[in-house]
């Protein structure tokens, strides 16, 4: 009976454990140089939360900006995205407390007067992409490159839906759009098997 005690107690502590760290806030600063920003969510909810954005360093024409976003943060990185020499910024926001999928806020320096967004397509308005889709996106930053992968899905047998054993991996760079806003631009997709 004992033994059964100590289980009991041993379950509850872990997943209250675990329910405190889903809804642990994200709180950071992060720097290129002596210019950067800090980001703050305090992820109280799985649907929507306040997400802050301060600049830091920048000239004091710039201000903090607080939004609504749908799901929780996990991650943030800054790099210049863009190549114009001044920090910008990634968020990674898990839609809805879906762990399958992310969603990217991007945000870019103005000359460290103020920032602006960057614009991140949805894959699904990507025919050639979106083919096999189905979350499980895995995101790096190399040498300003967003780099996204995923694992590739058999979704034209609606019963069985199972990963293929191939990746694609989607580059994705920064670009001036049409009415001068920034944007993220597929430069280049391609799939893989990935080595165990």
């Amino acid at each position: 009976m004992q033994k059964l005690i100590v289980i009991v107690c041993i379950l509850c502590f872990v997943s209250n454990s675990l329910f405190a760290q889903a809804g642990r806030k994200y709180d950071s600063t992060m720097k290129l140089g002596k210019v950067g920003y800090k980001v703050y969510c305090s992820n109280k909810g799985t649907d929507k939360n306040n997400l802050t954005i301060a600049p830091v360093g920048f000239e004091n024409t710039a201000r903090d900006v607080t939004f609504e976003v749908k799901g929780r943060v996990n991650k943030a990185e800054v790099d210049d995205l863009n190549l114009d020499g001044f920090p910008d910024l990634l968020v990674y926001v898990n839609i809805q407390g879906d762990k399958a999928k992310l969603n990217i806020i991007g945000v870019s320096s103005d000359n460290n007067q103020g920032f602006r967004p960057i614009y991140f397509p949805d894959i699904l308005d990507d025919p050639k992409i979106k083919i096999g889709y189905k979350g499980n996106d895995e995101y790096y930053l190399m040498e300003g490159t967003l780099v996204r992968r995923f694992p590739v899905y058999n979704l034209e047998d609606t019963t069985n839906i199972r990963p293929t054993g191939m990746y694609r991996q989607v580059m994705y760079k920064v670009v001036n759009g049409d009415r001068g806003e920034l944007k993220f631009k597929v430069a280049r997709s391609y799939d893989f098997a990935r080595q165990q």
